[in-house]
């Protein structure tokens, strides 16, 4: 038997609840915008942390290595909420994909 907390399951994801959540993080609208979140939020920080280092030639590969976990890490977040918030409404998740095909 499950645990539950309120209307959540606490059960450790299984084979199929991960392939909907790699659907749903592929699905092209979700990706079009986790994508251009992750830009404009990734540039902001590229901008602030490490932009001096580029525009001054001294950057390593350690350099480029943390501009691209910079972009990383907001695709990550934008795609974390974007499935929480699929889960806390299952009936968007389900719905929205059959508005998109008429």
């Amino acid at each position: 038997m499950a645990a539950t907390q309120g209307n959540h399951d606490l059960s450790p994801p299984t084979g199929q609840q991960l392939a909907n959540c790699l659907r749903c993080i592929l699905y092209w609208p979700h990706l079009s915008r986790t994508g251009l979140t992750a830009l404009i939020v990734g540039t902001v920080l590229f901008a602030i942390n490490q932009l001096d280092v580029v525009v001054a030639g001294h950057a390593t590969t350690t350099t480029w290595i943390k501009i691209a976990v910079t972009y990383l890490v907001p695709f990550c977040v934008s795609n974390i909420g974007l499935l929480i918030g699929f889960r806390q409404y299952p009936s968007r998740a389900r719905a929205e994909p059959a508005a998109e095909r008429d």
